[in-house]
C-alpha cells in the first residue's frame, strides 16, 4: 500500500465531464491527506473548470493533457485503436506506467473494458476481467459480479467471476470467507442450464464458502455474494434501477393526492427522507473492473458529484486493500487445484 495513493481521473468521460468530475476531486482531497489526484483531459478546460468553481490546482491536485476524448458512441475497438490521446487512455497508461495507483472513468465502458484489458492485461489465471458493484440490501449490501462485461460466459468463467468476487469482498468488507452464490432460476440443484450447472460443480469443489445457486430475490436479502454472467447480471441492475424509479414515481404521485395526502407526506417526510437516503443510488455508484493487473473503477455516466466522488472513494480503498495483489495471490492455487 502506497504512502500516498494517486488516482487518475478520466475528466472528460461521462456526461458532464470537467462540471462533475472537477469539483468531485476537491471534495474527496478536501478529507483526504493521502491522497493525489491526476486530471487527464482538456488542459485548457480543466484549468478553467477549476477556475470558475474556485478550485486551485497544486501538487496535490494536478493536469496532466489529452488531446482526445472517447464517445459514449465510439466503438471499444475504435477507441482502443485510433484514439490513443484519449483522456480515458492517458489515464490507463498513468496506471501501466506506474504514475498512478488508480484510474476512475465515467465514460463509454465497452471502451474502458477494452482499453483497460489491452494496456493493463489481466492476471494470471483471469480469463475474462469483470464489473463487480455493491447493491443495497436488507442490513447492508450485495456484491455482484458481472454486470455487463461478459455476455457469454463459460462455467470456468463463473467460477473465476466467483474467485475474485469472493477476494475482493474479504479485503473491502474484512469478513472472513464470504458466501457466494450462483444466480440461477431456482435454487434446486436439478434447474439451470448446462454452463450453470456446470459452475455449480466447480464452485462446489472449491475451497470457497460456496452456498449454491440463489434467486434473484437472494440478491437483496444480504445473506451472499453473487455470481452470474454479464448478459443476466446487467439486466438484473437495470430492473432493480427501473422499480426504484417506479416506487419513487408513485410515492410521489399518491403524496400529491388531496390536501390530506399532502398533510400525511408532511408527516411521513423524515422518513422519507432516511428512506430515501438509504437507497441512494449515488451511495453505490462505482464499479470495479475486477481481474486486471491494476485497479479501474467505472462511474455511472450520469453521475453526479456527489455519486462520482464516492467512486473516487471505491478507487482509494482498493488501492489501500491490494485488491489485484490479493486476488493474484488466491486466484493461482485455486485454478491450480482446479485443473488437478
Amino acid at each position: 500500500m502506497p504512502d500516498t495513493a494517486v488516482i487518475a481521473l478520466d475528466a472528460m468521460g461521462g456526461d458532464f465531464g470537467p462540471d462533475v468530475v472537477v469539483p468531485a476531486a476537491a471534495k474527496i482531497l478536501s478529507r483526504n491527506d493521502a491522497l493525489r489526484i491526476v486530471l487527464v483531459g482538456d488542459e485548457e478546460r480543466l484549468r478553467a473548470c477549476a477556475q470558475k468553481n474556485k478550485i486551485k490546482l497544486d501538487d496535490k491536485l494536478t493536469v496532466q493533457h489529452a488531446s482526445e476524448v472517447v464517445e459514449m458512441h465510439d466503438e471499444p475497438a475504435f477507441a482502443m485503436r485510433k484514439k490513443k490521446d484519449s483522456s480515458m487512455r492517458v489515464a490507463i497508461n498513468l496506471v501501466h506506467d506506474g504514475q498512478a495507483d488508480a484510474v476512475v472513468s465515467a465514460g463509454n465502458t465497452g471502451a474502458l473494458m477494452a482499453t483497460a484489458k489491452f494496456v493493463l492485461k489481466t492476471l494470471p489465471g483471469i480469463d475474462r476481467p469483470a464489473i463487480c458493484t455493491t447493491i443495497p440490501s436488507k442490513d447492508g449490501h450485495t456484491h455482484m459480479l458481472d454486470l455487463g462485461a461478459n455476455v457469454d460466459c463459460t462455467a470456468e468463467h463463473l467460477f473465476q467471476f466467483a474467485v475474485m468476487g469472493s477476494v475482493m469482498t474479504e479485503a473491502i468488507d474484512n469478513i472472513d470467507k464470504p458466501r457466494v452464490g450462483l444466480l440461477n432460476i431456482g435454487s434446486e440443484a436439478m434447474k439451470g442450464n448446462a454452463q450453470v450447472k456446470a459452475a455449480d460443480e466447480y464452485l462446489a469443489d472449491a475451497p470457497l464458502n460456496y452456498i449454491g445457486f440463489v434467486e434473484g430475490d437472494d440478491i437483496y436479502s444480504d445473506k451472499v455474494d453473487v455470481v452470474c454472467d454479464g448478459f443476466v447480471g446487467n439486466i438484473s441492475l437495470k430492473t432493480a434501477e427501473g422499480v426504484a424509479r417506479l416506487i419513487s414515481y408513485y410515492m410521489k404521485q399518491e403524496f400529491k393526492q388531496g390536501l390530506y395526502n399532502r398533510l400525511a407526506g408532511l408527516i411521513a417526510l423524515p422518513v422519507l427522507n432516511a428512506f430515501r437516503k438509504r437507497i441512494d443510488p449515488r451511495a453505490y455508484n462505482g464499479a470495479s473492473l475486477l481481474g486486471l493487473k491494476g485497479i479501474v473503477v467505472k462511474s455511472h455516466g450520469g453521475a453526479d458529484v456527489i455519486a462520482y466522488a464516492n467512486a473516487i472513494d471505491i478507487a482509494v480503498l482498493e488501492v489501500n486493500k491490494s485488491v489485484p495483489q490479493q486476488i493474484q495471490e488466491h486466484i493461482q492455487p485455486l485454478l491450480e487445484r482446479q485443473s488437478a
